[in-house]
This record gives C-alpha cells, structure tokens and sequence, in this order.
C-alpha cells in the first residue's frame, strides 16, 4: 500500500457552494496513518536531506511550472468547489506557483550545501582554531501542513515550499469542505516526477490518530481558528514530545486612514481600493482581510460614502457567471457564522451598506448557494465598542470607526490583541512613525500606503514570499515565508565548536 493512493469508506462530501451541487465524495481513509508517517521520514525525509538546496530548489521550480501547467484546470475547480470567481481562484493559484518560484530562486542562491550558517562564528579561544559556528539543518520527522478551506493551493504551497527547501518531506492536510484544489495540486506535484518517493503525501478527510503519532522531530504548521489551535497546542502528545507547532490564526486586521489624505489623492485613492479589495475579495474570506476601519480626523464621512459607492458595484452571485464579482461563502456552517457575527456588529453599530448581508445572487435558484452580501458597519467610537475588537467576522463585513491621531489609532487596533497585518495610509512622516512605534509589536507585518507606492503595491491582502506571514497574540504567534525566515521551523538551530577548518568543511558538506 506504501507509494499508492488509499480510499477509505465515504466520509462526506464536496458541494459547489453556489448551487449545493455535489461535486465529490471525500474518503475518511486508513484508521491509522501511522505507515504514511513511517514511508515519509524513512523514504521521503532521507531521499530530501541528501539533496542540497540547489537541488531541492530545482524540484520547487518543476512544482511551480507545473501548478502554472495546470492554471485554468486549478481555476476551473477553484470556482466550482470553492465559490471563487476566476479573479479569486487565479488569486489562490498565482500565489502557489509565484511562491514556489520564489523559493526555488532561494535554494538557486544556497547553492550546493545542505546547511544554513547563522551568522559568521566566533572565536572561542585564544587563537582562530578554537571556534563556534551556529547552523541549521533539517529536522529528521514530518512536516504535516493543516489548512484552511480559503486558500486551498497558496495555503499548501507557501508552507510546502519552506519545508520542503528546508530538507523535510510534507504530509498536507486541507480543509475537506474545498478540498478539491488541493487534491489535484497533489496529483500534479506527484505527476512531475521531482518529488521523492514519500517526500509529498495528503490526507484529504478525517485526521484519525495523526496527532497521536507525532513526535518530537516533527512539525505541525497550522492555519485556522484560534479555538482549533488550543486543541492542538493542548494535545497530550503535542506536549509530551514538545512537537515544534506553528499558528496562524484569527486576525482582526485595521486600515488606518492619517488625518493628512484629503479625497482625490493617490494616498486616498489606494486607500478606498485596498479596502473595498480586501472587503469582497474570496468573498471576504482572507485571514489578511481588514476588518477595522480607523479614520483620523474629520473624513469618516467621506470614506463611507466613498466605501458604499464602491460596495454597491459589487455583483454578487454564481461566480462561474461573467459578470459576478463576488461568490458565496465556501459552506453553508461559514454562511450561517458570517451572519451571526453580524448579528453582535449590528447590536453595537450601524449598517451603512448592505443591511443584514441578504442578497438575491445572479444565476442561482432561489434558496441555494451560500450567500452572504458586501456590509459595512459605523460606529461612534470604537472606543466603546467590543464586538468590532473581539469578533473577526470571516465574510464580506468591515466596520469604519473614528479616530483623533496616532496615538488614539494606535490604542483601538491594539484592541485587536495582535495581528498579521495592519495598514497605514499617509504621506506624513511624523504620523506613519508615530504610529508604527504603537502598533509594530502587536504584528506580524505592517503595510504603509503612500503616494510613493500607488499602482505599484498588490496591497495589505497579500502575504509576499519575501515578507513574514504570521502575527502575535490573537494571530497564533507563527511565521511564515518571510524567505529563508520561513525555513526555520523545519530546521534545528545547533551551535557547532570545535576546530575552525574541520566546521568549516562540516558545513560546506
């Protein structure tokens, strides 16, 4: 059974959230997945750690022309199992392949050698002979990759490309409501033939006793809920064999709006363009989404005049459909969520666009498909206000709130309890450094919006491969990519001492 595809008895199934059409049945496969484990750190992680990074940069590179290969077949499943419209679905299946490219351009530079040197050494002694060398190498277990249903492809890739670069072999575990993507990208990593025997395995349905058979040379890389992610991090065997586990969780991302952007500036304009982007792209279904709104000044109004106008051109429905900008949320449980955090916005603010989130999708019968339209909240202060603090409402909803200056901005989006972005919109220079020194400790990344930048910038929603993805507090405390940064967590950290040459030449392999 070792190298084969295994299905186990029907375990659910996958729908077009858009019609409720059944798409797939999902397996629940093999009771144990002790042996997948097994084939992996024997066959895979040995296979991975003889290669260099040049080496394991070339099968990055195959991966990402082959995801590239297969685009609109990706895109195609995207919007039938994940309610994408195709610019969303390209979002999700661009950002795998641009990643994988990206990494495979790292592992070019490291060149021929399996270790990473951190920094240049130390002397330890009296002379140059006796001397200390931090390095990293690859942790001899699984990489095992839980992902959330919104990012079937990228959530895969962005952490397959480190662990994989980094020497260790992956076991992906998607979300099974939009499993459909990540199933396929499988088949198509496999399909090249770069990827060792054991080196790339998923399990698509229940996880069985995954968590029980790890241990301490492995790794786990989550992303989802902040409630799933203390389960994990609680698990007895987790703890016992201090398992290396990285989270990526809830966000309630800000957009700060600086008192010097007037309407009809390039720093005004991006800023109405990122934020009805982040607003509606994925339906709203991004852990980089902002979600607060805090304007400084006298231009609230403005803004959510500004907000509506552009909410109202939003077309929502099939997004197989041409003219549909916007699909359903990705199950019906996401649905009935996005309106019950609607629900706690509505009891403290006031719906400025889009009521209650009901909407008559185009081309879809009448009740089906799980849909939930663009809204916009107000409040007076965001001071007062604890849901818009406390609820990340993961769909279409934003909420806009006052603010005086810096500080003030920096005190309410630090009632988010930390994030993986925060963006900041301003040509004042004073302003942007003011309120970076209040916010960057409670982030992962912090995006400054300008008139330098306009149309050059793909703007806060997008985790870039170069840059940290992860965040403090409510974030989960993880990172992510950030380029060789993101290697780290499937490598140990070892310090070697010794004798100078001998390191040397241990290192270069």
């Amino acid at each position: 059974m070792i190298g084969e595809w295994i299905a186990g008895p029907v375990a659910g199934k996958l729908l077009n959230p858009a019609t409720e059409e059944v798409l797939a049945e999902v397996g629940g496969g093999p009771a144990s997945i002790g042996a997948a484990l097994k084939w992996a750190r024997e066959r895979g992680g040995t296979a991975l750690r003889v290669m260099t990074f040049a080496e394991r940069g070339d099968m990055l590179r195959t991966l990402s022309r082959a995801v590239h290969a297969h685009r609109d077949e990706l895109i195609g499943l995207a919007v039938a199992n994940g309610g994408n419209t195709r610019s969303d679905a390209k979002f999700d299946i661009d950002g795998a392949s641009g990643t994988l490219a990206h990494y495979a351009d790292l592992g070019a530079a490291l060149g021929a050698t399996r270790v990473l040197t951190k920094g240049d050494g130390t002397q330890l002694g009296r002379s140059p002979r006796f001397w200390g060398q931090h390095v990293r190498v690859a942790r001899a277990g699984v990489a095992v990759l839980v992902n959330a249903f919104n990012f079937p492809a990228w959530g895969i890739a962005e952490k397959a490309a480190c662990a994989l670069l980094a020497g260790m072999p992956i076991l992906a575990k998607p979300a099974t409501a939009t499993a459909h993507v990540a199933h396929r990208l499988v088949e198509i990593f496999l399909a090249t033939g770069a990827v060792p025997p054991g080196a790339v395995q998923i399990l698509v349905g229940p996880t069985g006793d995954l968590l029980d058979q790890l241990g301490g040379q492995d790794v786990l890389a989550f992303t989802g809920s902040s409630h799933t992610a203390r389960l994990l991090r609680g698990h007895a065997r987790i703890v016992a064999e201090s398992v290396h586990v990285n989270v990526e969780a809830d966000s309630l991302n800000a957009a700060v709006l600086g008192p010097d952007v007037g309407p009809g500036t390039p720093t005004w304009d991006l800023f109405v363009g990122d934020v009805a982007r982040d607003i509606t792209q994925k339906t709203g279904q991004k852990c980089t989404a902002i979600r607060r709104i805090f304007v400084c000044g006298e231009r609230a109004g403005a803004v959510k005049e500004a907000l509506a106008e552009r909410l109202a051109a939003i077309k929502v429905g099939d997004p197989a459909r041409d003219e549909v900008t916007m699909g359903p949320l990705s199950t019906a449980q996401q649905r009935d969520d996005v309106r019950a955090g609607i629900a706690r916005l509505a009891a403290e603010g006031r719906a400025i666009f889009g009521g209650d989130g009901t909407v008559a999708p185009i081309g879809v019968p009448s009740g089906k498909g799980f849909f939930v339209g663009p809204v916009l909240f107000e409040v007076d202060s965001g001071h007062d206000a604890r849901a818009l603090h406390a609820d990340e409402v993961f769909g279409p909803v934003a909420t806009v709130a006052p603010c005086v200056d810096a500080a003030d901005a920096g005190a309410l989006v630090r009632r988010g309890g930390g994030g993986l972005v925060c963006s900041a919109y301003s040509d004042d220079r004073a302003f942007l450094t003011q309120l970076v020194g209040e916010i960057a400790p409670y982030h992962g990344r912090i995006y400054l919006g300008s008139a330098k930048v306009a149309g050059q910038t793909p703007g806060p929603g997008t985790a870039l491969p170069q840059l940290l993805h992860g965040g403090p507090g409510r974030a989960g405390g993880g990172e992510e990519l950030g380029g060789l940064v993101g290697l780290g967590l499937y490598m140990q950290r070892t310090a070697l001492e010794g004798d100078k040459a001998l390191i040397e030449a241990v290192v270069k392999g």
